[in-house]
């Protein structure tokens, strides 16, 4: 299967569980291809046949968005140099959960959430260690009869109920022995934090310097300003209170900045986050409601209050 198809099968899939999708990025470099939500879950995602090509700059970039657009950053790919991804299984790259279609199908169509991760050593599942406890006193099981019965060390036992997770061959003997469901799911969109690789939140990149000027105005007004690296977007910044947020471009007004601008508000829309475009010269007052402003303007900005004024103005249209 080609990309392409590929990305129209998940888009079309997405829309399906009743998600409002963006536009596709189609304009490198990019970290992500849709931006996607449904009620309060938003997703941000990446498309790929062989998730080998999803690289450690990627990955800290989809993470850095996630965390300033509350939205969880996820990976569907097909498979890797070696092997097929399996279905019912969460993998992880450069911190960022990686899932097959049909894993991504269950979750999103079915809302059947995986149950099995991969991590170094093999495939693991989460042990509900409550339940554990409970049906091993039932059966009035020591830690070490138990420990006999799995053959692992008493320890191990104790730290199965402490909260450790198992792997799948434990967990499968664990529930024959007591006949009873024992394993949770992984839940992708807000716990995959509890098993993913752990890795530090990436720093932000440093400011482009062209885009130096802009940013200055932006944190002297008062937003926390996080510059991008491969995103259609130069920044997103959040106001002192992190209430809102903004998408901000910057270059001369060209046929891609056009383009730039429309995946921006089309991302916008997703994430309930506004748009500004900062250009040398404007033609136009928007781009399907990114906020087109002079360079000249913004520099003569005071406050938070006037840049929204101004964008209020500008746009044809707002985030849903």
């Amino acid at each position: 299967m080609s990309r392409s198809a590929l990305v129209g099968n998940v888009t079309a899939m997405l829309r399906d569980a009743g998600f409002l999708v963006s536009d596709r990025c189609a304009i490198r470099p990019k970290s992500f291809d849709v931006a996607a939500r449904r009620g309060e879950d938003t997703v941000l995602v990446k498309i790929l046949g062989n998730i080998d090509a999803f690289d450690a700059k990627t990955g800290a970039e989809m993470r850095r968005l996630g965390e300033y657009l509350r939205a969880t950053p996820v990976v569907i790919g097909l498979r890797t140099r070696d092997e097929e991804l399996k279905p019912g299984v969460v993998y992880f790259r450069h911190g960022v959960p990686v899932l097959s279609p049909d894993t991504a199908m269950d979750l999103f169509v079915e809302e059947v959430p995986p149950l099995i991760y991969a991590a170094p050593g093999g495939l693991y599942v989460n042990i509900d260690s409550e339940v554990l406890a409970d049906v091993r006193e039932d059966r009035d099981w020591s830690l070490g009869r138990l420990a006999q019965e799995l053959g692992v060390s008493r320890r191990t036992v104790s730290k199965y109920e402490d909260g450790m997770d198992a792997s799948v061959d434990v967990a499968t003997q664990l529930e024959e022995l007591f006949e009873a469901p024992l394993t949770s799911p992984v839940d992708v969109i807000d716990g995959a934090d509890e098993v993913r690789e752990d890795e530090p939140m990436p720093e932000d990149p440093e400011v482009d310097p062209d885009d130096e000027p802009v940013v200055a105005v932006l944190t002297r007004v008062g937003f926390d300003v996080h510059p991008t690296d491969r995103a259609p977007f130069k920044t997103i910044s959040e106001d002192e209170r992190r209430e809102s947020r903004m998408l901000t471009g910057h270059s001369e007004f060209t046929e891609t900045a056009e383009k730039r601008a429309r995946i921006m508000s089309s991302v916008g829309r997703v994430t309930r986050t506004t748009s500004i475009y900062v250009v040398d010269r404007a033609r136009q007052e928007s781009v399907d409601g990114t906020a087109l402003i002079e360079r000249e303007e913004i520099e003569n900005i005071r406050d938070v209050e006037d840049l929204k004024d101004l964008i209020k103005e500008r746009a044809d249209e707002t985030p849903a």
